[in-house]
């Protein structure tokens, strides 16, 4: 894989002076000609230029730097890649912090000086500085950030400021125009166009915390653009610029896939951050997954219509309202869903304390179930996926026949190692075959198989026993994988 290498040159040059000028070097003083009008917009029915789009919204978007002391960038892992594009390191021997510095964009959507940026631009910040399109520089306060949707507000001291208004990202459709406006690379402010893509993406870059539904745009995006606006032709603000997808990783450029977080969504978490200074959403305390065909196979699901449950959280709002693992949510409040993280965004933008009612499915039986709604917070995970377990415990199996898999029965010891402190029981996944059935599932080392084709599995023995009753047909495993359960289907080889 090869990526293509920007490289930025000065071009030295000389104009002439077509209408003369005011020199002695030409002997005579030649008028000058009068201005031109500005080249239409629209000609023929047909739009020339963004221009008029550029100057109402372009003086609303700005330069945000940041300092960290003696601190390791967060933003290493960013969905943007890093956002740091310079790092100053003072020698050794004065024994002073170092300093990095980043960039990255905002917008401004009041007046007052109140910024939408986003939550990996400004993370972990000792300063912030703002710097308007008319090169004015601001120390800037952080009012309040969000995490799990990559956003933040920083206010600076200043009046009668140009500000963008928030537009329904709602009513955006695939196809429609759109420009991005951010300080990319660090060159200074850009604006490029583009389309919308997709609406409703999850990436994944992001950890199992986040909340996504993203805008998908071709507009060019780099580095730098993070916390920028994503602008429609009416000049509204209809997405905050946040990820991008790139072959080269961190490192990456623009390939025309962009992700920006919608305006719906960020004014909630504005109006937010701005009244307590934190977002409040609700939660279920379930796993949801789509269902496949596989997995509607395995169930002997006739209609694909929800999302099925995988795990309920014991105590949770959905344990207290009687929500089991296998139900199927088809609709909340009547509104049928069939995307899980339409189900979870639904979800979290309602407040804590709300009662919900949920249809669901069980059985092949449909009921109706009121659910008093928890707050979510944002989940402790410290053990991550690279904390796995011993490949040659005496006690693992390799099952290379029909799953492709080395397990080893749950113990404490274990449990810690693969960040699975919760589950007491179950077979852990300890190798993978890279040309397995399972692999091409997606099952990876230290994820634990609970149960396989709905029977708990704690032994070698309920393994084989488990297997040996699917035959020849697709396998279904129930995964926990850090403190989250899924179901999976494996066909067997």
């Amino acid at each position: 894989m090869f990526m293509n290498r920007i490289v930025i040159g000065s071009l030295l040059c000389s104009a002439a002076l077509a209408g003369g000028c005011k020199s002695g070097l030409f002997g005579s003083e030649t008028p000058s000609a009068p201005p031109q009008p500005a080249a239409p917009v629209v000609v023929d029915g047909v739009r020339t230029s963004y221009a008029d789009v550029v100057d109402k919204t372009s003086p609303a978007v700005v330069r945000i730097e940041i300092e960290h002391k003696d601190k390791v960038s967060k933003v290493q892992g960013a969905p943007f890649g890093d956002d740091f594009f310079r790092q100053f390191q003072v020698p050794q021997q004065n024994q002073r912090p170092q300093i990095e510095r980043g960039l990255g964009s905002g917008v401004i959507v009041n007046a007052n000086g109140t910024i939408l940026t986003n939550y990996h631009v400004i993370d972990g910040a000792d300063k912030v500085t703002v710097i308007t399109s008319d090169n004015k520089s601001f120390p800037a306060k952080i009012i309040g950030s969000d995490q799990p949707s990559d956003l933040a507000v920083v206010k600076i001291e200043a009046e009668n400021l140009p500000f963008l208004n928030l537009g329904d990202s709602d009513q955006v459709r695939v196809g429609d125009i759109v420009l991005a406006i951010g300080n990319p690379l660090g060159i200074g402010q850009t604006v490029t166009a583009g389309i919308i893509s997709a609406k409703g993406r999850r990436t994944g870059l992001s950890d199992g915390q986040s909340f996504e539904d993203f805008l998908q745009t071709d507009a060019p995006i780099n580095r730098g653009n993070s916390g920028g606006a994503l602008v429609n032709l009416q000049g509204e603000l209809i997405g905050i610029n946040s990820q991008i997808l790139s072959p080269g990783g961190a490192s990456g450029g623009n390939i025309g896939i962009a992700f920006s977080i919608p305006s719906n969504m960020a004014r909630s978490v504005l109006e937010q951050l701005l009244k307590d200074g934190k977002v409040h959403r609700g939660m279920l305390g379930v796993n949801i997954q789509n269902i496949t065909d596989d997995v509607a196979k395995a169930f002997d699901i006739k209609d694909r219509a929800g999302v099925l449950v995988s795990n309920v959280k014991p105590g949770s709002a959905a344990d207290k309202a009687g929500i089991k693992r296998d139900d199927i949510i088809t609709a909340i409040n009547g509104e049928k869903v069939d995307d899980s993280n339409v189900v979870r965004n639904k979800i979290a933008s309602t407040s804590p304390g709300t009662s919900v009612k949920l249809t669901i499915v069980r059985g092949g039986k449909e009921q109706d179930v009121s659910v008093t709604l928890d707050e979510f917070t944002v989940a402790d995970n410290k053990n991550g996926p690279n904390s796995q377990g011993d490949d040659n415990a005496p006690n693992s199996q390799k099952e290379s026949g029909k799953l492709g898999l080395s397990l080893q029965p749950m113990t404490a010891q274990l449990a810690k190692q693969v960040g699975a402190e919760n589950d007491k029981e179950g077979m852990v996944v300890t190798d993978v075959d890279p040309s397995g059935p399972s692999a091409e599932e997606g099952v990876s080392r230290g994820d634990v198989i609970l149960a396989i084709n709905k029977k708990p599995v704690n032994s070698v023995a309920d393994v084989q026993s488990a297997l040996e009753a699917s035959g020849n047909n697709p396998i279904l495993l129930l995964i926990s994988r850090r403190g989250s359960t899924i179901y999976l289907t494996v066909k067997p080889e």
